[in-house]
């Protein structure tokens, strides 16, 4: 009897011990197989903007976290529309992600008064303090952080000015709806007040009175500033056509831009902004808090150059160095 006993004792601790290793396995298993949610806003389809999520995409998937395997990236855009950029922000919100990301300064402001609850990444926005969307860049405290594309104004201006000297009027050309080019435009004005020039300025609301207004900026001007704009860089091959045939130079703040419309400038490349912005996104993934992470700057920019239109407009290549 004693030993009956014995015996049942031993098989129940056995039962036990194996049910307990099949259950470590299994957790074990839902882990590795764990899928985590990220969402991804985007303003508008234009080149830089696709590069930045292109770059930050690419970056996560060579770290390891790759879409359809162990994260799941549910990507909407707006497509300029303030509309969408609200409705697509709920959903967003009802998908309960690990963190969003937002692309440009509308789309993180939409979705950040969407939802405040959710760590939120953003890039491609020149200055997120002026947007509201931090008070401290040091410190964010709107669960919001990420990497601007911010770029050295008076510097591409007077890189403008060395490339054409004789030029003693700088048109303007930008959306007025667009905090960030407001702010550009304003540090505009002062590096080109500052060598003695003149500006002249002209504002786009879309893409469908580009051509009309490019053409009568450049009527104007002897040389054309556009800073990192949404509603000019999706017309910049328009405003190229208009450059060209008026004999205007453009100089963009937006170097993804130089291919269809500028000259030359000092700028940045979006994808590797995208994939700095993932960097952060790796660290949050890992366990960081929003407000650990100071927003970043460009880690580096680099002159970006036309050869076609730098003969078309007599540029000495030696002045860019």
């Amino acid at each position: 009897m004693k030993l009956k006993k014995i015996m049942t004792a031993a098989m129940t601790v056995a039962t036990v011990a194996l049910l307990a290793a099949c259950g470590n396995k299994a957790d074990s298993s839902a882990s590795k197989d764990k899928v985590t949610k990220i969402g991804i806003l985007q303003l508008i389809n234009q080149s830089a903007l696709d590069d930045a999520r292109k770059g930050f995409e690419q970056e996560l998937a060579a770290h390891g976290y790759k879409d359809g395997k162990n994260i799941k990236i549910d990507y909407v855009n707006a497509q300029g529309d303030q509309s969408n950029l609200t409705t697509m922000s709920q959903r967003l919100k009802r998908d309960k992600n690990a963190f969003n990301l937002a692309i440009a300064t509308p789309a993180a402001q939409a979705l950040q008064k969407a939802d405040p609850d959710t760590p939120m990444l953003f890039t491609a926005i020149t200055d997120p303090k002026s947007a509201g969307l931090v008070s401290n860049v040091n410190a964010p405290d709107k669960n919001a952080t990420g990497v601007t594309d911010a770029v050295d104004i008076p510097g591409q201006i007077g890189l403008l000015h060395k490339m054409f000297p004789k030029a003693k009027t700088v048109g303007l050309l930008y959306n007025a709806a667009e905090p960030n080019s407001v702010i550009q435009i304003k540090e505009a004005r002062k590096a080109i007040k500052k060598l003695g020039l003149k500006s002249v300025e002209k504002t786009i609301a879309s893409t469908n009175d580009a051509e009309q207004t490019a053409t009568a900026l450049a009527g104007q001007a002897d040389a054309i500033y556009i800073p990192t704009d949404n509603t000019a860089a999706a017309a910049m091959s328009t405003i190229g056509k208009v450059s060209e045939k008026a004999k205007v130079p453009v100089v963009n703040a937006d170097a993804t831009m130089i291919k269809q419309a500028g000259v030359a400038t000092r700028g940045i490349s979006y994808k590797q902004l995208g994939k700095q912005t993932a960097d952060m996104a790796i660290k949050i993934l890992k366990g960081k808090k929003v407000k650990q992470l100071a927003v970043e700057k460009p880690a580096k920019t680099s002159i970006v150059k036309d050869d076609k239109r730098m003969k078309l407009f007599n540029v000495d290549p030696s002045v860019l160095k």
